[in-house]
Formats: C-alpha cells, sequence, structure tokens
C-alpha cells in the first residue's frame, strides 16, 4: 500500500459520498471510517461498495465479516485494495 492509494482512496470517499466540507488532509488513515470517526453510515457504505467496485473492480458482499474489517478505515481499506491489484 502506497501514500498514493491512500490519497487516491481518500479522495474518492469525498467524491462519491459528497462530502463538501473535507479535505484529504482532513480524514485520518487510521482513523475508523464509522461511528466515531469519520461518521459513516450503512447508505454511505453501500454507495462507496459501489464506487469501489466500478474504479477497482472490486466486489464486497454487504453480509461478510470481512467486509466490515475492509471499511474499519482508509488503511485497511487500501491494504484490501492492494491486496486485491496482486492477485
Amino acid at each position: 500500500m502506497t501514500p498514493e492509494l491512500i490519497d487516491e482512496l481518500k479522495t474518492l470517499i469525498i467524491e462519491t459520498l459528497n462530502l463538501e466540507d473535507v479535505a484529504v488532509a482532513d480524514i485520518e488513515t487510521d482513523a475508523p471510517l464509522f461511528n466515531d470517526g469519520l461518521g459513516l453510515d450503512s447508505i454511505d457504505a453501500l454507495e462507496l461498495g459501489v464506487a469501489l467496485h466500478k474504479r477497482y473492480g472490486l466486489t464486497l458482499s454487504p453480509e461478510a465479516e470481512e467486509t466490515r474489517q475492509h471499511f474499519a478505515s482508509v488503511r485497511h481499506l487500501a491494504d484490501y485494495v492492494a491486496a486485491s491489484r496482486s492477485r
């Protein structure tokens, strides 16, 4: 995982969810994406999942526990994207 991928994912989150008052630097790489962190909800997760599918060809199951782990933070998401790219 590279810093470029982290920033790319932060930008994807901002653009996909129309977070107009949020900059890439405002999103902490290791902070939770849901609840106390960025404050995303289940609808945001669905929209982000669609964006990840379009951009990277990833398919995430909303019911799978591993999906929750991938969405834990930007770093977890970047690790998953990087691992999926290398397959």
